[in-house]
């Protein structure tokens, strides 16, 4: 285990419940200002998260970062603790990566019909979902 001073705790939870918990080193997500790198004894957060990979570095396994596809929600950093809270989230090997592909094709469909018919709401909604399959595709190569 590493240096007692240098370990924090990483839980990820979604409605559906604990997604990730584990003590960790290094801490990397991507907030809707930009990267965020949280080390312990950082200063307190709290950031809104785009969809995007939440990378972390395990104590028990230094030379491994763990990935994790979460799509938007808030991480908050104190007393070396980081709870991020999000619609879903899913680890690299839990990934369905088929199921991930057809979710790409179906967004690109429908964001091709939207253009086509001009819907601005289903427009908005395919693009959200194509972020959300392509950020589940890229995390999976971390398995």
């Amino acid at each position: 285990m590493a240096d007692q001073d240098k370990v924090m705790t990483v839980n990820i939870v979604t409605p559906d419940g604990v997604v990730y918990n584990h003590h960790s080193e290094l801490i990397i997500a991507s907030a809707i200002d930009g990267d965020v790198g949280i080390m312990s004894n950082h200063e307190p957060i709290i950031a809104p998260l785009k969809i995007a990979e939440v990378r972390v570095r395990r104590t028990d396994r230094p030379d491994h970062e763990d990935a994790i596809a979460v799509n938007g929600g808030f991480l908050e950093f104190s007393n070396d603790l980081v709870s991020i809270v999000a619609n879903s989230a899913e680890r690299a090997r839990d990934i369905d990566l088929r199921r991930a592909k057809y979710q790409k094709e179906t967004a690109e469909k429908t964001i091709q019909t939207a253009r086509e018919k001009n819907n601005v709401d289903d427009l908005d909604r395919a693009q959200v979902s194509l972020k959300k399959a392509l950020n589940r595709i890229n995390v999976s190569e971390h398995k």
